[in-house]
């Protein structure tokens, strides 16, 4: 078997490459940067480039694509190029191989204004029935790949699963009310209540993914932590999270208190991760029940595979507001 995992030099490629690897999986690694688990250099928006690395392999693990911080210093036809272009650049090739499947890395961002409540209104349920609702370029274009993975499916038999992962990276908050509220790893064991996921369970499922996407031929999955809520909690998540978190794990306020650390007053969404577990047989192992068992003992909650690749960042330069820029549009959202 041999696999094509784009975007390779980042976050979530390097972890696939590293555990392929590690599992003897023989890999092609493409990426515009070098990249340690990197073989071939060059941009899937390029045709000729995208036939050469396509062909010979078994099934495509795509995470290559534009992110949100790139928003503010990208082109919208950038995010055309790379995010649209180069992902029917690679069903197309994936179809002229014979490809047995690919496994699209999408986003929880394609809900967008979905995620937002209105002040009274009860926290979202977020399904992967929940309709999109783009609020910008970056969510337009990957929305609009994964209708192009669903289109190949539909008109080519082209085995296609895609991947909504909520947030997994180890850099910074973009927003810098939370930077200057909260520490870094308490924000982010806060997120796994209802929107992180560690990489070393995204990578896993990436993984059930491939070996599964013959037989399911063509499924969407929200990939998140495990959340202990419930629709009832909804309304009072959104009101008063504190009180909620503290009824399903009563210990949390003791082990934050040692660490100096604080709840979100309020929680606006919950991702549900129900049908991926379901389906795929997927069960993480980062929830916010792990984060604090590891806080009660000192320990650090993150995965060694998350430490071991570290930040890599979005952009060369640094950035006063924050690690990347964010437009007057994300702003005011």
């Amino acid at each position: 078997m041999k696999v094509l995992v784009t975007g390779s030099s980042g976050h979530l490629g390097e972890a696939l490459c590293r555990t392929l690897k590690k599992n003897q999986v023989a890999f092609v690694g493409i990426d515009l940067k070098v990249g340690d688990f990197t073989t071939a250099i060059g941009t899937i928006a390029k045709r000729a480039f995208v036939r050469e690395v396509v062909a010979g392999v078994d099934y495509i693990l795509h995470t290559a694509t534009l992110h949100k911080p790139h928003v503010a210093t990208h082109s919208k036809q950038d995010f055309i190029d790379t995010n649209v272009t180069g992902t029917l650049n690679l069903l197309e090739e994936a179809k002229a191989c014979g490809v047995k499947g690919v496994i699209y890395t999408s986003t929880t961002s394609t809900f967008g204004d979905m995620l937002t409540p209105d002040k009274e209104e009860p926290a979202i349920w977020v399904t992967e029935d929940t309709p999109s609702k783009p609020k910008n370029i970056y969510g337009v274009t990957k929305n609009a790949a994964e209708d192009l993975c669903q289109l190949f499916y539909r008109n080519h038999q082209l085995p296609c699963i895609i991947l909504k992962t909520s947030r997994f990276f180890p850099e910074e908050d973009d927003k810098k009310e939370i930077r200057d509220t909260y520490e870094d790893l308490n924000i982010k064991a806060n997120e796994y209540l209802y929107r992180r996921v560690d990489v070393e369970d995204v990578v896993t499922a990436h993984l059930l993914a491939m070996d599964k996407v013959e037989t399911i031929g063509f499924q969407k999955y929200i990939i998140s932590a495990t959340s202990l809520f419930t629709e009832a909690h909804l309304k009072d998540l959104h009101q008063s999270a504190p009180s909620v978190v503290r009824q399903i794990y009563p210990t949390f306020e003791a082990i934050y208190a040692q660490k100096g650390w604080k709840m979100l007053p309020k929680i606006d969404r919950v991702y549900v991760n129900t049908k991926a577990r379901k389906d795929l047989g997927w069960q993480p192992k980062y929830d916010f029940q792990y984060i604090l068992a590891c806080l009660k003992e000192d320990k650090d909650f993150r995965s060694p595979l998350s430490i071991v690749i570290g930040k890599k960042g979005y952009h060369e330069e640094i950035f006063e507001e924050g690690p990347y820029p964010v437009t007057q549009e994300e702003k005011n959202s």
